[in-house]
C-alpha cells in the first residue's frame, strides 16, 4: 500500500472535523437549568467552615428529612432572550411522583442592585489577619512542603502567592437575570414549597411561559435524586483522622475540605483538602460536569467513585481539632435540546431550547463527629438513557472561569461576618 493511500483515511477524517466544527450553532431562545442536591449533616457554611455561594444559602430551598436527616433542594433558572407579552409568567409542570402538586412557579426577581464599597471588596469585608495554612492528601502524614503558607497581610498589600490557582476548574454559569432578555426561577416569594423527603424526579416534565417556547423533556431513574452521603469518622494510630462514606449510585468522583481555626485563639485559617496536589477546594464545592469531573479524576484531584475512604493528616488535626468537613458526590448530568442538532455540517442549528439537569450530593460535619446522613453503604444500582445530544452546552454556559480572580472571592468570603 503506497503512503498516500495509507493516509488518505486520516486525512478524511481530519476534514469531517473542520466540517463539524465550522457548523454554525446559534444559541437558544431559552435556556433551562435544574440544580439538584441532596444535602446530609450540618448546614453548609456553618461551624467554622468556608463560604457558602449565594445559590447554596439565599436561594436554596431545603426539603424534608430524605433519609436520616438528609435534606433535598432544586435550584430551578429559566433564561429567555424574548421580551414577555405583558408581566412576565412562567411555569414548571412537574411529575406526580414529586409529590409538590402541579407544577412550580418561575418567578422573575425584582432587579436590585447595591451600591459596591469603593474598595471592590464584599460589604462586610474585614481586612484579613493571620495567616492560611493550606494541607493536602489522603495521608496519615502531611506530606514535603506542607502546611503552604499564606500571609494575609502580604497578600493585603497586594503580593499575590505565587501557585495558589494555577488550575483552571470548568464551572458553567447557568441562565441569570444579566444574561437573558427575561428570567424565572424558583424557589421564590411567591412559592418555596419544601422539596418532598419522598418525591421523584423521574417522569415527563414541561415548562412554559409567555417569554419562552414549550419546553419538554423526560428524565429517568439516573437523573432522579442522588443518595445521601454518610460519613464515617475515628481516630487513626498516627493522630490522624480516617473519613469513610456510603459508595453514592451514579457518582462520577468525589472531593472533601476541611476548615478551622488555628488552636489556641490563633488567628490563622488551615485548610486541607482531599486533593493529591495542593488546591484550595472552593471552587470545586459545587455541580461540575461529568467531563470536568473525569478529567480531574484523571489529574487525581477528585477522588475515583471507587474510593470510600481518606484519612485527614495529622498535622492538620493538631493544628485545627474542631474543623469544619465538607463532602461532595459530583452527580450526573443530563442535557436536552430541540429542535436536535442537524447531521450535516453545513446546516446552521438553532434550538428553539437547551435543558441541563444536574446532580450533587454533599455532607458536612465537624471533624471527628458522625455524619448525619443515612447509613450502610449502597447496593442498588439505576440505569436510565443517555442525555440527548446537544442541550445546555450550547446557550447558558460560560468558558472556564479565572482560577486567580475565583480564588481570589473564595478568601475574601472567608471574612465576611
Amino acid at each position: 500500500m503506497t503512503l498516500t493511500a495509507r493516509l488518505a483515511p486520516v486525512l478524511l477524517a481530519v476534514c469531517a472535523a473542520t466540517a463539524v466544527a465550522q457548523q454554525k450553532v446559534n444559541p437558544p431562545v431559552a435556556t433551562y437549568w435544574m440544580s439538584i442536591d441532596t444535602a446530609s449533616g450540618l448546614p453548609m457554611g456553618g461551624a467554622g467552615g468556608g463560604g457558602m455561594s449565594s445559590m447554596d444559602i439565599g436561594r436554596m430551598m431545603m426539603g424534608g428529612g430524605a433519609g436520616g436527616g438528609a435534606n433535598r433542594s432544586m435550584l430551578l433558572e429559566l433564561g429567555s432572550q424574548r421580551t414577555a407579552s405583558g408581566s412576565p409568567s412562567a411555569k414548571h409542570d412537574i411529575p406526580p411522583g414529586l409529590n409538590m402538586g402541579a407544577g412550580l412557579p418561575l418567578e422573575t426577581p425584582q432587579r436590585t442592585r447595591a451600591e459596591p464599597r469603593e474598595d471592590g471588596m464584599p460589604e462586610n469585608f474585614e481586612k484579613p489577619r493571620g495567616r492560611l495554612l493550606i494541607y493536602w492528601g489522603c495521608n496519615e502524614q502531611a506530606g514535603s512542603g506542607q502546611p503552604y503558607v499564606i500571609d494575609f497581610a502580604k497578600m493585603a498589600q497586594g503580593q499575590m502567592p505565587q501557585g495558589l490557582f494555577n488550575r483552571r476548574i470548568n464551572v458553567l454559569r447557568g441562565p441569570s437575570m444579566s444574561r437573558s432578555r427575561t428570567y424565572g426561577d424558583w424557589p421564590n416569594q411567591r412559592d418555596s414549597t419544601r422539596v418532598s423527603a419522598d418525591g421523584s424526579l423521574r417522569g415527563e416534565h414541561m415548562v412554559k411561559g409567555n417569554y419562552s417556547p414549550d419546553i419538554r423533556f423526560t428524565l429517568v431513574d439516573k437523573y432522579d435524586f442522588m443518595e445521601p452521603v454518610n460519613l464515617a469518622m475515628r481516630k487513626s494510630g498516627g493522630g490522624g483522622m480516617n473519613v469513610s462514606w456510603n459508595g453514592v449510585a451514579n457518582a462520577q468522583g468525589y472531593f472533601a475540605t476541611a476548615m478551622g481555626g488555628g488552636k489556641g485563639g490563633s488567628e490563622d485559617v488551615v485548610f486541607w483538602s482531599s486533593s493529591t496536589t495542593r488546591e484550595f477546594g472552593e471552587l470545586l464545592m459545587t455541580w461540575l460536569p461529568p467531563s470536568e469531573v473525569a478529567r480531574l479524576v484523571r489529574e487525581k484531584v477528585v477522588m475515583p467513585p471507587s474510593t470510600t475512604e481518606c484519612t485527614v493528616p495529622a498535622q492538620f488535626v493538631e493544628a485545627a481539632p474542631s474543623a469544619f468537613v465538607r463532602f461532595i458526590a459530583y452527580g450526573e448530568e443530563a442535557n436536552f435540546a430541540h429542535p436536535p442538532r442537524p447531521q450535516d455540517p453545513k446546516a446552521a442549528w438553532s434550538p428553539e431550547w437547551a435543558v441541563k439537569v444536574r446532580l450533587k450530593s454533599t455532607a458536612s460535619s465537624l471533624l471527628g463527629e458522625e455524619g448525619m446522613g443515612s447509613g450502610g453503604r449502597s447496593t442498588r444500582s439505576r440505569g436510565g438513557e443517555a442525555p440527548a445530544e446537544g442541550g445546555a452546552q450550547q446557550g447558558g454556559s460560560a468558558p472556564a472561569v479565572d482560577p486567580v480572580q475565583e480564588g481570589l472571592k473564595a478568601l475574601k468570603g472567608l471574612f465576611g461576618r
